[in-house]
């Protein structure tokens, strides 16, 4: 998948339009690379799921779909000031472009960083406003559209708790796998998922009950999805992933992977590499043959497959049309489990994971 450049047209024509100088330019040409840049998988989930509902106005769908991955842009520019990640897809993210326009002129490390974080603050800030003029101005009807910025707001609430969420878990080295679930429901599945596939039911018109099944839906694919992703941010590569392999287990971020490892026998020679700000290549490949060992990979894939298949079992309560068309989604973006990489039952055996299925 990649995104069709043409789609953010007025944005980028407007953006473009009004800067005030040259730094001002550099700001919108980082945005617009970071826009350009994504997979686009949430407009293809809204309007995929919209048509097969039945809707028709596929201008209006579009123009929604387009609000949708803007503000996606904007979550991501965030969250790697958050994170303090100054790459993204392989190259500078915003804040890392403007870090290096600031070492450039002379400005220490810490004024450099400080530089590029407000760029990432403000360039996300233009993110976001653009995508709530996109939704308010898509061309639905204005009770639909009036449902549609509800539906934002909720969303925007949830995610932003699932970000606070996402640090603070971290704080200490005690985070339990149920805070690590509840952090990729608020922060992931609620705007990846359950915005973009209940904004379709809500301008396709269909009933409560279809808007209903399509947000526990897009809840199960969201945790689904998380858990692969952070199970590829730190057994992934640089290639795979766009990002430093070794980022995540350097800021030790309390995600599920890390949660069950904690409970197992192996966590005394593990705990180490944690988080270590100094984390070597070597040292990462000893953490990562550990989560293999204490069956903490093994059982975050499970999890994965466990959540993946409610999203499944949902979806077939919906019509044939749209169940098949939820379930491709599903497939591309959660894929089945092929039986040949099934790993044996002892990487289960160290796991401490009761009670860990689909909450």
């Amino acid at each position: 998948m990649a995104t069709d450049h043409s789609r953010q047209a007025r944005f980028v024509a407007t953006g473009r339009a009004q800067v005030v100088d040259e730094h001002d330019q550099a700001l919108w040409d980082a945005l617009i690379a970071q826009v350009m840049g994504g997979k686009g998988f949430r407009p293809l989930v809204l309007e995929r799921t919209y048509q097969a509902l039945g809707g028709r106005h596929h201008q209006v769908a579009r123009a929604a779909a387009d609000a949708v991955e803007l503000l996606h842009t904007a979550f991501v520019v965030h969250d790697d000031v958050i994170d303090g990640d100054d790459r993204r897809r392989g190259q500078p993210n915003v804040g890392g472009i403007f870090a290096e326009r600031a070492a450039a002129v002379g400005a220490s490390a810490d004024k450099a960083r400080r530089y590029g974080n407000s760029a990432g603050i403000l360039a996300g800030d233009l993110a976001l406003a653009g995508a709530v003029r996109g939704m308010a101005l898509c061309g639905a009807p204005p009770g639909v559209v009036a449902r549609l910025l509800d539906l934002v707001e909720e969303v925007l609430h949830r995610s932003a708790a699932g970000e606070l969420a996402d640090v603070r878990v971290s704080l200490t080295a005690d985070a339990s796998l149920s805070a690590a679930l509840q952090v990729a429901e608020w922060k992931t599945a609620a705007y990846t998922f359950q915005l973009p596939l209940q904004a379709a039911a809500i301008l396709a018109e269909a009933d409560d009950a279809v808007l209903a099944v399509l947000g526990r839906i897009g809840r199960q694919l969201g945790i689904a999805y998380q858990l692969s992703d952070d199970l590829q941010g730190v057994f992934g590569t640089q290639e795979e992933t766009g990002k430093d392999p070794l980022g995540d287990l350097r800021e030790g971020k309390s995600t599920a992977l890390i949660a069950i490892a904690r409970s197992s026998r192996h966590w005394a020679e593990l705990a180490p590499h944690i988080g270590d700000p100094g984390l070597t290549v070597g040292d990462a490949r000893r953490a990562r043959e550990l989560l293999v060992a204490c069956g903490a990979r093994r059982a975050v894939d499970l999890l994965v497959q466990e959540h993946r298949e409610a999203a499944v079992v949902a979806a077939t309560t919906l019509p044939s049309p749209v169940a098949d068309t939820l379930i491709g989604i599903i497939d591309l973006l959660v894929p089945a489990p092929r039986r040949e990489s099934r790993s044996s039952s002892n990487d289960l055996a160290d796991a401490s994971v009761t009670g860990a299925g689909v909450p």
